[in-house]
């Protein structure tokens, strides 16, 4: 069988691509609903200590095969004036610890004192996660109270918005004196990348769902309906991400390198097959369906967002029209994504990869095994390479940025930097606003370029390591070039510090491997978005199959 090639980093690491990305299922969310429905993971709840008003404690326990895992919650009142989604608030409805194995009572109230003050608490390396959320206030009492009434919610208003909470941060890998991800890397249940903070969004899911059942029940004990199933599991939790996050593609380029890698290497396996099988053909008839009634769903103020959707939605219409006929030729599926590539916006071929992807679970998931780096060690810069080479290797990976004229305003228009209040990454206006002085080193093709133009001031034949003597302000980029050589998806191929720069762009890329759905831009800058949304019940998947194709 012919190997069909990968995607090239250029045109797969745009901003605008990354920008249409959509989950499949080699993202961390389907990787751990398929481990633990294949190890019977077993949940309970081990105190649902709550009030009439839903206020109180709560503990999950998660039953692995190797150890167990709470879930602590606390559900406290909060007055509307002091709900925001921003970082910066200090109060919400709900708080939660991921505790590595089930906590007494002595550690409960010292978690009540802690965990609902998030980073101005004190915690110990038995605390793995610790997240926050708030209530879709609205939409979160329509439900109650139509469940109160003795009658199912608003399904249209439900599917609308996705979820009754949504966190504002989850925060692992030692934040805030939680454990380190050294402590959890080695067990197999936890080792992919986000496994932790993916656990705990399926368990905040639970809690959300069964916090919203104990008020309605508590408002009419004699005749309160429970939430039906099939609106269980089409609600997940929402998330709100800002800037803090949009760096992270840029700051760990091993990782993502191995995360697009595998979507690649996946895609281009599955193009290859020389037949459609029946039952892959049914699989992927049913996920199309499933995910046209969804993007009907989608709701969005964001113009852009708006549009896309709309394409989105057209394109899948034309790909259930012309499936028969694309699924009979050679190669089919190699077959549905050219016709896609020929024929659909950016956001319908992305959508077409998650699902030429999603028949093919004994194809492509152990690549899921391979989406991992250790940077604990950093990358050593390999000083015996000398001028000339390197700037060769810059001229060859950069290419992409020769035509950017950094001089020009708009190009250099904006600078990452580090806030001293939430110590969280934010954009400023490079001609506008003070602090250009505290740049990061985010500003990778800019850099690439100078590095190159310094460089060329130097013999050829000069060591890198006697050049970064005497110019050690280049050793980031003299590192991230030699990173780049060698792994060609850590860098994204545009400009990062340019006027026309949407940050939302790179959140969406990296929600869509933790597997979010209906992305909703807030601004250029946030974007809200559901997690787990039509997935399992954590609490379900001991008694699921294992054969099927999640």
């Amino acid at each position: 069988m012919t190997a069909i090639a990968l995607r090239p980093p250029e045109v797969v690491m745009r901003l605008r691509r990354l920008g249409a990305a959509h989950p499949t299922r080699l993202s961390f969310l389907r990787q751990l609903i398929r481990c633990a429905t294949k190890e019977r993971w077993r949940v309970r709840k081990d105190r649902f200590e709550l009030d009439d008003n839903g206020f109180g404690r709560a503990v999950y326990a998660v039953e692995t095969p190797g150890r167990t895992y709470s879930l602590v919650a606390f559900s406290t009142p909060l007055d509307d004036e002091r709900r925001s989604d921003r970082v910066i608030a200090q109060a919400w409805d709900t708080s939660y610890v991921l505790y590595d194995g089930l906590p007494d009572a002595a550690e409960i109230t010292r978690l009540e004192a802690n965990a609902p003050l998030q980073e101005a608490g004190r915690y110990t390396n038995r605390e793995l996660v610790l997240a926050r959320a708030n209530k879709s206030v609205r939409l979160f009492e329509a439900v109650t109270t139509a469940l109160a009434q003795g009658r199912q919610p608003d399904e249209e208003e439900l599917l609308g918005v996705g979820y009754l909470l949504r966190t504002t941060a989850v925060y692992g890998n030692g934040k805030f004196g939680i454990a380190d991800r050294d402590q959890i890397a080695s067990r197999p249940e936890l080792a992919g990348s986000f496994q932790a903070e993916m656990l705990t969004v399926w368990l905040i899911r639970s809690f959300t769902l069964d916090l919203a059942d104990h008020i309605a029940l508590r408002r009419n004990p004699a005749g309160a309906a429970r939430l039906a199933p099939g609106l269980r599991r089409a609600v997940g939790v929402g998330n709100a991400t800002g800037l803090g996050m949009a760096p992270f593609l840029v700051r760990h380029p091993l990782l993502t390198h191995s995360w697009f890698l595998a979507r690649e290497t996946a895609l281009a396996k599955v193009r290859a097959e020389p037949r459609a099988g029946e039952v892959e053909r049914k699989v992927f008839s049913q996920t199309l369906a499933d995910l046209r009634q969804r993007v009907g769903h989608w709701r969005s103020d964001d113009g852009r967002q708006a549009a896309a959707t709309r394409s989105l939605a057209d394109d899948l219409d034309e790909l259930a029209q012309n499936l028969d006929r694309l699924l009979v030729e050679p190669r089919p599926w190699d077959a549905v994504y050219r016709f896609a590539e020929e024929h659909f916006s950016l956001e319908g071929q992305e959508a077409c990869v998650s699902l030429i992807l999603e028949p093919h679970g004994a194809l492509v998931d152990e690549l899921g095994e391979t989406m991992k780096a250790d940077e604990t060690h950093g990358h050593a810069i390999d000083g015996g390479m000398s001028c000339g080479s390197l700037r060769h290797t810059l001229l060859d990976c950069y290419s992409w940025a020769a035509g950017i004229d950094f001089a020009a305003p708009a190009a250099n228009a904006r600078f990452w930097y580090v806030s001293a209040e939430k110590l969280e990454p934010r954009l400023g206006e490079r001609f506008e606003e003070d602090g250009a002085e505290l740049e990061q080193p985010l500003a990778t093709a800019r850099d690439a370029l100078s590095l190159a133009a310094a460089l060329s001031q130097e013999p050829a034949s000069t060591p890198v390591a006697e050049f970064l003597l005497r110019h050690p302000e280049w050793r980031h980029a003299v590192r991230r070039a030699q990173i780049v050589a060698r792994f060609p998806y850590s860098e994204i191929h545009d400009n990062l510090i340019g006027a026309d720069l949407r940050p939302v762009d790179i959140l969406r890329a990296k929600l869509a491997f933790f597997g979010a759905r209906s992305f909703d831009p807030r601004s250029d800058r946030w974007v809200r978005i559901a997690l787990f949304s039509g997935e399992p019940l954590i609490e379900d998947v001991a008694n699921a199959p294992t054969g099927g194709a999640a």
